[in-house]
């Protein structure tokens, strides 16, 4: 025991703070959507497209020496979506621009290294997040005081669908939503229905994209074609995981994405969508108004489905 006269860190003035030069966030900053599809450049507010298809077969034989018969020609199709503009701003005094902080140095700095991340993951939502409905037109083309907004992932994919009864098919051309259905648990028979549709389309899905929920049942559920699978005796693993899914037409690598929702699973072809900036990611310096500095991120793109009959989706699902 300590006498009375001990002189202790309860008695000392002084003492330094303990404090790590180190900040901890484990906020999830992946966006699977995005970091997947190319990105494209946009020259105006409706950034538009055209796409074509082929014939379909036909057994037409022609008598020796026949005349030509010209088929009337099918125009394309011209589509187009809206850019939205999503933005975060920040405010910092000067006397905190001149601090010493812990874990990251200059604070505008570091805010601007977050809030990019932030935007990321805001485009990233706005594409594969939402289901979101317009009154009319491709997207929504805004108009004071409302904004212009981009149409999502579901507001596109139409012909290769699994749906309940009392949902409903999207025009395809991002027009309008998808009306949500009763709810079913996702099944494998569910999966391959769309897988054959795709097929019939002419579509080549590389990417099956899901939440968390749907990517539990393809690892708990699916059977697909029993493989033996060998291990060691010292191996001491658990492996619950399926990170591929072959079908007849071809494998797709399973990617989860946490800002889905658990009601739908996408087949993609990422060769067909593209992100495209009308004005990619900047920060500039907002008027001074006093002893602050004021920053603004701004990034201004639309989402590009070059043929949504390229992709699949499964939808309303428990």
């Amino acid at each position: 025991m300590a006498g009375t006269s001990t002189f202790d860190t309860y008695l000392s003035v002084g003492i330094r703070e303990d404090l790590l030069d180190v900040i901890y966030d484990i906020s999830p900053s992946d966006t699977p959507f995005v970091s997947n599809v190319p990105s494209g450049s946009s020259k105006g507010t409706f950034h538009e497209w055209q796409k074509d298809s082929l014939a379909a077969p036909a057994d037409t034989p022609v008598p020796e020496g026949a005349d030509a018969t010209p088929a009337a020609l099918t125009p394309t199709v011209r589509l187009g979506n809206y850019t939205q503009i999503n933005e975060k701003s920040w405010i910092i005094s000067g006397t905190d621009l001149q601090a010493d902080n812990a874990g990251r140095g200059v604070e505008d700095a570091y805010q601007e290294a977050k809030k990019g991340l932030e935007l990321r993951k805001d485009v990233e939502y706005a594409i594969v997040g939402t289901n979101k409905p317009y009154s009319a037109g491709t997207g929504n083309a805004g108009g004071a005081p409302a904004a212009r907004e981009s149409a999502s992932v579901t507001s596109w994919i139409a012909t290769n669908e699994n749906k309940a009864g009392d949902g409903t098919t999207p025009t395809g051309d991002g027009s309008d939503a998808r009306v949500d259905g009763t709810p079913r648990a996702f099944t494998e028979a569910l999966l391959e229905d769309v897988i054959d549709k795709c097929y019939l389309a002419g579509a080549n899905p590389t990417i099956l994209m899901c939440n968390t929920n749907q990517k539990r049942v393809i690892s708990g559920t699916f059977t697909g074609r029993a493989t033996a699978v060998d291990a060691t005796v010292t191996d001491k693993r658990v492996v619950n995981a399926v990170d591929f899914y072959e079908s007849d037409y071809g494998i797709m690598s399973i990617v989860p994405n946490r800002y889905m929702r658990q009601s739908e699973v996408f087949l993609l072809d990422p060769s067909l969508w593209s992100v495209d900036y009308h004005r990619p990611y900047f920060t500039k310096d907002l008027a001074v108004t006093g002893d602050n500095k004021k920053r603004q991120m701004i990034v201004e793109w639309t989402l590009k489905c070059g043929e949504e009959a390229g992709n699949g989706i499964v939808a309303d699902l428990s």
